[in-house]
């Protein structure tokens, strides 16, 4: 498990200054790349250097509360099921005040080599990476 901090800037709300809905997505990628930094050149080398994307199949969200411009968004990020392939990574939006629970998100993403855009296995030390971010089991 992994916990970012994102302030809600005033350009991702609304006219009526809720978080854009679209923007959580955002965030949530932005979370999936701090999973990478203690990879060898973090997330970009991942796609730039290795030419491994992690395009996503799948995503799922609920809306529980709003975040406004101003609040600090804290954006958990775990590993649930993890393939050879693609792996689902589960997500929580807390506002950082008060802690209340503003949204969750499901959202698989499956490893593709990038030149050939194929899906393929992914390698050994990002298995490694994501395995240490895993859900523990009830």
């Amino acid at each position: 498990m992994k916990t970012i901090a994102r302030p809600v800037r005033f350009e991702e709300v609304d006219a009526a200054g809720l978080l854009f809905f679209a923007v959580f997505a955002a965030y949530a990628h932005e979370a999936m790349a701090a999973l990478f930094d203690d990879l060898d050149g973090g997330y970009p080398a991942l796609i730039m250097q290795r030419r491994l994307g992690l395009p996503a199949v799948s995503m799922t969200s609920a809306f529980l509360s709003p975040l406004r411009y101003g609040d600090v968004a804290e954006i958990t990020i775990q590993v649930g099921r993890l393939g050879n392939r693609s792996v689902q990574l589960d997500y929580e939006f807390r506002r950082q005040s008060d802690r209340e629970l503003c949204s969750t998100m499901t959202h698989t993403v499956v490893f593709t080599d990038l030149a050939l855009v194929k899906s393929c296995d992914m390698p050994l030390d990002v298995r490694a990476i994501l395995q240490a971010h895993r859900a523990s089991p009830l």
